[in-house]
This record gives C-alpha cells, sequence and structure tokens, in this order.
C-alpha cells in the first residue's frame, strides 16, 4: 500500500533504540539509506570544516577569492614558500583558478580591508606586492600557506 505521506512513513515502524525495524517496502529501505547517506555525509563536512577553520584559524582568520588572471597563454602562477621570486616554487596555477586568499599582503595591505573598494583599484593596490594564499599543492589534503605576485590576480 502506497505512502501518502513520504516524510512520516520513512520511519515507519522504527523501534528507536532497538535496532529492531518494521519496514514495509525496499523502497523505504532505500529511502533510510539515503537519508542516513546524507546525514554522515553531512556530519562529516561540518568536521572537516570545523576542522579546517581550527587549523586556517592559526594562520588566517578569513579568506577573500581572488582569481589567476593575465599570466601568458600555456604559462602558470607560480606560487612560492616566500614572498620572493627566488623562493622554494610551491606549486603553479594557470589563469582562471580561483585562489583562497588569506588576506595578506606585503606592505601592509589587506585584501579584507580594501574588498568594498572598484575591482580596478583593488588589483592597483596589489599589483607590486606579493599576497598570501592558502592552498593545498599536493593534493592531499595538507594545506599550507604560500605568496602569488599581485600583478597576475584580480577579486573574484
Amino acid at each position: 500500500m502506497p505512502n501518502e505521506h513520504a516524510d512520516q512513513g520513512l520511519f515507519k515502524g522504527r523501534c528507536l533504540g532497538s535496532g529492531h525495524t518494521n519496514r514495509e517496502t525496499p523502497k523505504e529501505d532505500m529511502m533510510i539509506s539515503r537519508v542516513r547517506t546524507a546525514a554522515a555525509l553531512a556530519a562529516a563536512v561540518i568536521g572537516l570544516a570545523t576542522v579546517g577553520l581550527a587549523t586556517v584559524g592559526a594562520t588566517a582568520a578569513t579568506f577573500a577569492a581572488w582569481q589567476v588572471t593575465d599570466v601568458a597563454f600555456g604559462d602558470t602562477l607560480n606560487v612560492r614558500k616566500y614572498p620572493s621570486s627566488n623562493s622554494q616554487k610551491q606549486g603553479a596555477y594557470p589563469n582562471g583558478t580561483v585562489l583562497q586568499m588569506t588576506g595578506k599582503c606585503t606592505g601592509g595591505v589587506n585584501l579584507l580591508d580594501i574588498s568594498g573598494q572598484p575591482d580596478a583599484q583593488q588589483e592597483q593596490l596589489v599589483r607590486y606586492r606579493w599576497c598570501q594564499i592558502w592552498h593545498d599543492p599536493a593534493q592531499n589534503g595538507n594545506f599550507v600557506t604560500g605568496w602569488v605576485y599581485g600583478r597576475y590576480i584580480t577579486p573574484h
């Protein structure tokens, strides 16, 4: 017999705490499985976000999104360990890549402080500065800070 109220019938016959179920159809089993999977994924995402924010808090309280722009065709923007072209290269990103900025740039420029200004003005303020990003160069979940040259980034 079809259930008129899917949200009420989803847990119909469930004996809480006993582990015993008395469901009517395989469809309900599938729906419950999906709900459990969604709940587990949500919990995992919230847990990762909380851990990530706690970790980020040590180096950067907030992020600003900027993207890689004006890099020569076929080239990439290098990310350096320190704000210097002589510093160790950590990674490289092509045009269009959205970067998570910590907000910190050399010369005391803070991207969060200038975010209300027109894009062209923001770009001019960082043009000859190094700005710090938060990235995962090895794509293994180990995020680190690095530095990109302001000439090649624009507000996203």
